[in-house]
């Protein structure tokens, strides 16, 4: 087992009778600095996202701005003490019109916060706002290695598997693949 992946299997293992009091709100520009923090750790550190070289803040104040623009919800998870835990967004599924109805989530938390139900809380809003936003088809695009508790977390929200595509991505000397989710809003 590589040391990167001993590193995930310790990450992702929840921590039992360890709760932790978090809000969730509308991402801003200040969050990006965060934002990209997280999601940097993922590139460096696991094959959670297929990114290999690290975003800059400036690339994540972009992302954010076209979201909101799209009117599509971008939310941070933050804890009482005002550390931000955890981001999720929808982003359109692909450029084509008609795709105008399916957006792709993401959810990413810091480290050391998996296991204390942000991530299920995240995803519960995103749905409820992807719905108001009038989203009718959520996909996830969950890499095939290293990420059964993203799956089983979607699967638990009522996300269905509609594909695996093998051998799609290539990091850290080693061939991945994606999973597929599907849900109906």
């Amino acid at each position: 087992m590589s040391k990167k992946t001993f590193s995930l299997l310790r990450l992702f293992k929840p921590k039992a009778n360890q709760a932790r009091s978090f809000a969730i709100r509308n991402a801003s520009s200040k969050d990006c600095s965060a934002i990209c923090d997280i999601y940097n750790f993922y590139i460096t550190e696991s094959v959670i996202t297929f990114d290999e070289q690290a975003m800059q803040v400036s690339a994540w104040e972009e992302k954010l701005q076209h979201i909101q623009d799209l009117k599509l919800p971008f939310i941070v998870a933050v804890s009482d003490s005002g550390e931000l835990v955890g981001f999720a967004y929808l982003a359109p599924w692909r450029q084509k019109s008609a795709y105008r109805k399916t957006s792709e989530n993401t959810i990413y938390l810091k480290q050391g916060a998996i296991g204390h139900g942000i991530g299920p809380r995240l995803l519960a809003e995103l749905l409820r706002l992807g719905k108001e936003a009038g989203i009718n088809e959520v996909v996830a695009v969950i890499s095939d290695s290293d990420a059964d508790t993203s799956i089983k977390m979607h699967k638990k929200f009522g996300f269905k598997k509609v594909g695996h595509l093998p051998r799609v991505g290539y990091k850290f000397n080693r061939w991945l693949g994606v999973i597929l989710l599907q849900k109906s809003l």
